[in-house]
C-alpha cells in the first residue's frame, strides 16, 4: 500500500497481511495514521519510508539513485538554490492499471528555475500469487551525459523484522544459510563475480526472530539478475527499516546520453505470517504460471560427465545409453569433450566443431542411436568462454573480454571470456550453435559458465548472454536450456526467463545435495532443480553413501543420473530401475505440488515433502543428516495436509532400504503403514524411523 497523495515522492504504508476492504476514507485515515512524529535533533518534518529514498528527503541511509554528470556533479541535496546541479524529486504522475495490478510513480529531478534533468519511474506489480515485484527506470533528459552509479529498488520492513537469513557458499557447497540479527546500520552483500556466484545471497529474508519454515513472519526478496549485484538491509536510527537490491555497476559501465534510459532488474518479494514455506510457495506458483514450468515434460536425464569425462568413444557411449534406457532414462546428454581437440579442460574451448578423429561421421550416428532407444538428445556447450589454446583465441584475440588496465586477460579455470558485446564475436558464436542445432536433432543444451567475469564489463555481457539465448530459442522452437555455472553460480529469475532447468551444484554427494536442495527450493520449484544420482563414492568429496540415501536425495527434483552405469552390477541396475519407476510414479506430485518442510527440535533429522494441489496425495522424506541428539528421535510430524482428511502413510519402495539404528523398529513401521487424520499427523505425528546417520526413507501419503 502506497501513499501517493500530493507531489512528494510516494511513501510506503503497508507490505504484509491483507487488510481487507477499506473505504476511501479509511484508506486516508490509515495513511495519515502512519505519519510519525519528528524526533529531537533531527529535521523538523516527519521522516517516512519512501519508494525512492534520497538525501533530500532526509533519508540518511543508502540512496536509491546515485550518479553524476561529468561536468556538473549530481548533488542530491535538499536545497532550493536554483543551481542546475542541485535536484529534488517530485511526483509527476501515478497510474494504476488494475488489470495488471501495476502502479507507476514518476518522479522528476527539477529545480524552481530549470527543467527536469532526470525522470525516474518506480513500478510495482502484485501478482495473483501474492508475489510483489518492483523495478525502477531512469531517463536522462539532459544534453549532458549521465554516469549512472546505482539505481536500486527498496521495500519497507517493520521493526519486528529483526533477523536476516541469507546464503553463502562455494563451489560444490552452494546455498549455505547464515543468520544475522538486524541492528542499527546497514547489512550489505555485494557480488562482483559478473554473475551471482556460488556465494550469492540468492534469497534475502528478514523476519521475526527465530522464524522457521512453518512459523514466524517473513519478508523474502530476490533480485532477478545474472550479473554483479548488491543487496542490503538497513535500519536507521529514525526507526525506518528497508530492504534494497539492484545491479552492482562499475564506474562508467552505464552512461546515459540524451533521452537514454536504464531499467533495473526485477526484484521479486514474498511475505508470509507462517514462516518460509508459504513465502516459498508464492515464488513457486508464480514461476509455474508465468513460465509453465509445471506443465512441461521433465525427462529423466543421463549425463555423461562423471561417467566418461573427456574420454569420448562412440561404442562406449552407445553402451551407456543402452544401460540408461534399460533403467528408465528418457534423455541422453553428451557432456564436455565432443569438440575438435578437446581432450582436457585446457584446450579447444570456443571451437564449436565436432572432433573428426573421435567422431569421423559426426554426432549423427550416436544421436540416431539414442533416439532409436526412445530417448531424446542433449549436448553440453559453454558459449561464453574460450581457452587460450583454441583456434578462436588465436584467430580473434580482439574477441576476448579484458579489463582496460590489463595487458593480458586474466585466466580462471584455464578459461577466458568471449566478449559477446562485440557484434562479430556474437555473430560467430550464434552461427556455430545455430549450425549444431540445425544439423542435429538436439532438443536440450546444457549451457555451462565455468568462471567469473571481469567486473567492469558484466552489465553488457549479461545482456548479450540473454540475447544469445533468446535468439537461439526463437530460431529453434522447443529447445530447452539448462543453466549451469560451475554448478550453482548463476541461478536467478533473470536467467530463468530463458532457461528450463538449473544445475544446483557440481557435487552429487547426497549429503551436500540435501542441504543444497533444501535451500535452493525456497525460491525454485522442484521441477527446475537438476538432482542427479551419482556414483556410490562421490567424485567431489570422496564420501561413500548407501543406495537408499542416494535414491531418496535424487527423487525430489528433476531427476537424472551421472554415474557410469557400465560399472554397476546387475543388482545395482535393478535398484536404479526400481528407483526410476518410483520417481515416475510420484513425479506429477513433486513437479506440481506444494513443498513443505517441518521445523524440528533436533537439526540432525530433517522432514520435507511435496503435497499435491488437492491435498489428496503427498510424498515425504525423513532424512538423518547426522547422528541424532537422543538415543531415539522425537516423533515426526507431517505438515501441509488437510486437517480433516484421513491419510494412509506407507513406505515408498525406491529401490533400497535404509539402515536403521535401533534394536527394534516402531510397531507401525513393522506393520507397513498407519492411518491418521491430517491434523493428527501435523500435530502429534508418529514414532520416527530410527535411521542411522546419512540415511533416508521415503513415504507415500494418500487420502482415504
Amino acid at each position: 500500500m502506497l501513499d501517493a497523495r500530493g507531489t512528494a515522492v510516494p511513501s510506503f504504508i503497508h507490505w504484509g497481511a491483507d487488510l481487507g476492504e477499506l473505504t476511501a476514507s479509511q484508506l486516508e485515515q490509515l495513511a495519515d495514521a502512519q505519519i510519525p512524529a519528528s524526533s529531537n535533533a533531527a529535521v523538523d518534518s516527519p521522516i517516512r519510508p519512501l519508494i525512492f529514498p534520497m538525501l533530500d528527503t532526509a533519508w540518511l541511509g543508502r540512496p536509491a539513485l546515485s550518479g553524476n554528470h561529468p561536468v556538473a556533479p549530481f548533488e542530491l541535496v535538499a536545497v532550493d538554490t536554483g543551481d542546475a546541479r542541485v535536484v529534488r524529486f517530485t511526483l509527476t504522475s501515478a497510474v494504476v492499471a488494475a488489470a495488471h495490478a501495476v502502479t507507476h510513480a514518476d518522479a522528476s529531478a527539477a529545480t524552481p528555475t530549470h527543467t527536469p534533468s532526470l525522470e525516474v519511474t518506480v513500478e510495482f506489480q502484485l501478482t495473483a500469487e501474492g508475489l510483489l515485484r518492483t523495478r525502477s527506470s531512469v531517463v536522462n533528459r539532459s544534453a549532458q551525459a549521465f554516469e549512472l552509479d546505482e539505481l536500486s529498488v527498496v521495500l519497507p520492513l517493520p521493526a519486528r523484522a529483526a533477523e536476516v537469513l541469507d546464503f553463502s557458499g562455494h563451489w560444490a557447497g552452494e546455498r549455505r544459510p547464515q543468520r544475522t540479527p538486524l541492528q542499527h546500520g546497514a547489512w550489505l552483500r555485494e557480488s562482483r563475480h559478473g554473475r551471482p556466484g556460488h556465494d550469492a545471497s540468492f534469497l534475502t529474508i528478514a523476519g521475526t526472530p527465530a522464524f522457521g519454515f512453518r512459523h514466524g513472519e517473513v519478508w523474502a526478496v530476490h533480485l532477478g539478475w545474472s550479473g554483479s549485484q548488491r543487496i542490503w538491509v538497513e535500519r536507521q536510527i529514525s526507526g525506518i527499516s528497508l530492504i534494497g537490491a539492484g545491479e552492482l555497476l562499475a564506474p562508467r559501465e552505464v552512461v546515459l546520453g540524451l533521452d537514454a534510459s536504464y531499467t533495473s532488474p526485477w526484484v521479486s518479494a514474498a511475505w508470509s505470517r507462517d514462516g518460509l514455506d508459504p513465502a516459498s510457495a508464492r515464488f513457486h506458483r508464480f514461476l509455474r504460471r508465468e513460465h509453465g514450468f509445471a506443465e512441461r515434460a521433465h525427462p529423466v536425464i543421463l549425463n555423461t560427465w562423471e561417467a566418461v569425462y573427456f574420454d569420448h568413444n562412440e561404442v562406449t557411449l552407445r553402451r551407456l545409453a543402452d544401460a540408461g534406457a534399460r533403467a528408465g532414462v528418457e534423455r541422453f546428454v553428451l557432456d564436455d569433450g565432443w569438440m575438435s581437440g578437446r581432450t582436457d579442460d585446457q584446450r579447444a574451448l570456443g571451437d564449436w566443431a565436432v572432433d573428426t578423429e573421435r567422431w569421423p561421421n559426426g554426432l549423427g550416428p550416436l544421436i540416431d542411436y539414442v533416439i532409436g532407444l526412445g530417448l531424446d538428445f542433449g549436448l553440453w556447450v559453454e558459449p561464453e568462454m574460450v581457452n587460450l589454446d583454441s583456434q578462436l583465441a588465436r584467430d580473434h584475440p580482439e574477441w576476448i573480454l579484458t579489463e582496460p588496465h590489463r595487458s593480458t586477460p586474466l585466466l580462471a579455470r584455464n578459461q577466458l571470456v568471449v566478449d559477446l558485446t562485440n557484434p562479430d564475436a556474437f555473430a560467430a558464436i550464434f552461427a556455430a550453435l545455430d549450425a549444431l542445432l540445425s544439423e542435429y536433432a538436439i532438443s536440450y543444451l546444457k549451457w555451462d559458465h565455468n568462471r567469473d567475469l571481469p567486473v567492469t564489463r558484466s552489465h553488457e555481457q549479461t545482456l548479450a548472454t540473454y540475447r544469445l539465448m533468446d535468439v537461439l530459442r526463437q530460431r529453434h522452437s522447443g529447445l530447452e536450456i539448462e543453466s549451469c555455472a560451475s554448478g550453482g553460480a548463476r541461478i536467478d529469475l533473470g536467467i530463468l526467463e530463458r532457461t528450463n532447468r538449473v544445475w544446483a551444484s557440481d557435487t552429487n554427494d547426497p549429503l551436500e545435495r540435501q542441504s543444497i536442495y533444501r535451500y535452493s527450493s525456497l525460491l525454485l520449484p522442484p521441477e527446475l532443480l537438476g538432482v542427479h544420482l551419482g556414483a556410490p563414492t562421490a567424485h567431489t568429496t570422496g564420501r561413500t553413501h548407501a543406495p537408499a540415501f542416494r535414491f531418496a536425495t535424487a527423487l525430489f527434483g528433476w531427476a537424472g543420473i551421472e554415474w557410469n552405469l557400465l560399472e554397476a552390477t546387475e543388482h545395482e541396475l535393478a535398484q536404479v530401475a526400481r528407483w526410476l519407476t518410483a520417481y515416475k510414479e510420484v513425479r506429477p506430485i513433486i513437479h506440481s505440488g506444494t513443498v513443505v518442510r517441518a521445523d524440528r527440535a533436533d537439526p540432525a533429522l530433517w522432514v520435507h515433502g511435496v503435497v499435491n494441489s488437492t491435498q489428496t496425495d503427498a510424498v515425504f522424506a525423513i532424512v538423518a543428516m547426522a547422528a541424532q541428539r537422543d538415543a531415539l528421535p522425537d516423533p515426526v510430524q507431517l505438515p501441509g495436509l488437510d486437517p480433516e482428511t484421513n491419510y494412509t502413510v506407507s513406505v515408498l519402495d525406491i529401490g533400497a532400504e535404509p539402515r536403521y539404528f535401533a534394536a527394534v523398529l516402531p510397531p507401525w513401521l513393522l506393520g507397513g503403514s498407519l492411518t491418521l487424520t491430517g491434523r493428527a499427523l501435523a500435530e502429534v505425528g508418529f514414532a520416527a524411523p530410527p535411521l542411522a546417520p546419512e540415511q533416508a526413507i521415503v513415504f507415500r501419503v494418500t487420502a482415504q
